[in-house]
């Protein structure tokens, strides 16, 4: 028999995947000016440990945290990313977009 912390465990990963996707559905496309030139250097090459743009497995993680930490994250800067993450013109909304744009399959 498979108890319920085994089941979790196997289902956690398609749980997360399901929430990028729908949350994903409910917010607007980022604004592509800002991600390229605030995000894209570190982003697209996972340089100084970000996070790939797009890459399931790195933001699955840092999804699960939730929305609200990731925006502390951005603007108070974490590990190598500075404060705003490059971006001191970005609304909370262009910064949970730019979010959900990057933690997002292609």
């Amino acid at each position: 028999m498979i108890s319920r912390t085994h089941v979790s465990r196997i289902l956690a990963p398609a749980s997360m995947a399901l929430a990028v996707m729908v949350s994903t559905a409910a917010v607007a496309a980022p604004n592509m000016d800002k991600y390229n030139k605030s995000c894209a250097m570190c982003h697209e090459s996972g340089a100084a440990g970000a996070p790939k743009a797009h890459s399931e497995k790195a933001w699955a993680p840092r999804m699960a945290k939730g929305m609200d930490e990731l925006l502390k994250s951005v603007k108070n800067g974490l590990n190598a990313m500075p404060p705003t993450g490059l971006c001191a013109d970005c609304s909370d909304e262009e910064y949970k977009e730019l979010i959900t744009y990057m933690a997002s399959p292609k």
